[in-house]
């Protein structure tokens, strides 16, 4: 999967929090605040399928959008990276995400727990 850009994190924020949308639903929600016509978004759900980033599938004969993977592991991918980046170990990242809106407790030991085993196995390697 390609890391996803800000604007493609707005839109997969919308889609954790609202799967699944078709793109008229992804446009009335997000659209506006992003300064974005209808086939824009259209445009960018579609590279971000491509990126791997959204599966679209068809429901009652509507296209509709939904993330292809959690949000638990995406952003744990993303820490990972910056950690690797900034040479420090991401697996005490998970803290700081407390009281956050997007992040449930449970998904935050649930991250806890996903950048703890990345930081085992890279210990191993």
């Amino acid at each position: 999967m390609t890391p996803p850009s800000d604007t493609e994190l707005e839109l997969l924020k919308l889609l954790w929090r609202k799967s699944p949308l078709s793109a008229r639903e992804v446009q009335d929600q997000a659209g506006p605040s992003l300064d974005w016509t209808a086939s824009t978004t259209r445009t960018v759900l579609e590279r971000m399928r491509g990126k791997g980033l959204v599966v679209r599938r068809s429901v009652h004969g509507l296209a509709v959008y939904e993330a292809s993977d959690n949000k638990v592991s995406v952003i744990g991918a993303m820490i990972r990276r910056m950690g690797e980046f900034l040479e420090v170990d991401p697996a005490r990242a998970a803290s700081a995400f407390s009281g956050s809106d997007l992040l449930s407790e449970d998904e935050i030991a649930e991250l806890d727990a996903f950048l703890a085993d990345a930081d085992t196995k890279g210990r191993r390697s």
